[in-house]
């Protein structure tokens, strides 16, 4: 049996089903949070918030579905009901007619804005407060490290697309 096919011990086993647990706990209280507020499912607002944290409030379609880790047709969708409801635009780059560029519109500022003072207690409340400074450091540390560790493979986008046979 090779390493990556061995049981997991106890504290392996332990500290994941604690991150799967913590993470799904806190993932469901913003998503709650965001669709009272502001009508937004979870996704959206990470669109949302990635543009408004970029430079000039506009990316490129396949960095926002790596940045989010969501597929390309789910960010196609869910990025048309960002656009319907005037909250961001979409056209086409202009150093590249294939990739498309998706704007924060002011509309999209101001619902980030609406939101982000909940979202901010949400997140403060059910994971920062229970926190000590040395251990938010050290958590810190360990989740940006298994980040890093899952991010130095090739980005989702650079990805082949699965053929429709082989579904």
């Amino acid at each position: 049996m090779s390493r990556e096919t061995a049981p997991l011990d106890a504290g392996q086993l332990g500290a994941y089903f604690a991150l799967m647990e913590v993470s799904s706990l806190l993932q469901h209280a913003v998503e709650e949070h965001l669709r009272a507020d502001g009508d937004l499912s979870y996704v959206q607002f990470q669109l949302l918030a990635r543009l408004a944290d970029s430079p000039e409030g506009r990316l490129r379609m396949t960095d926002l579905a790596d940045g989010v880790v969501y597929s390309r047709s789910g960010l196609t969708y869910q990025a048309g009901l960002l656009d319907r409801r005037g909250l961001i635009s979409r056209a086409p780059a202009a150093d590249d007619e294939r990739s498309v560029m998706v704007s924060l519109t002011d509309a999209g500022r101001a619902l980030v804005a609406q939101v982000l003072p909940g979202h901010i207690a949400v997140v403060r409340r059910l994971l920062l407060d229970s926190l000590e400074k040395g251990d938010l450091a050290i958590l810190s540390g360990v989740l940006g490290t298994v980040r890093d560790h899952m991010r130095a493979l090739p980005p989702r986008s650079a990805k082949p697309r699965a053929s429709r046979r082989s579904r």
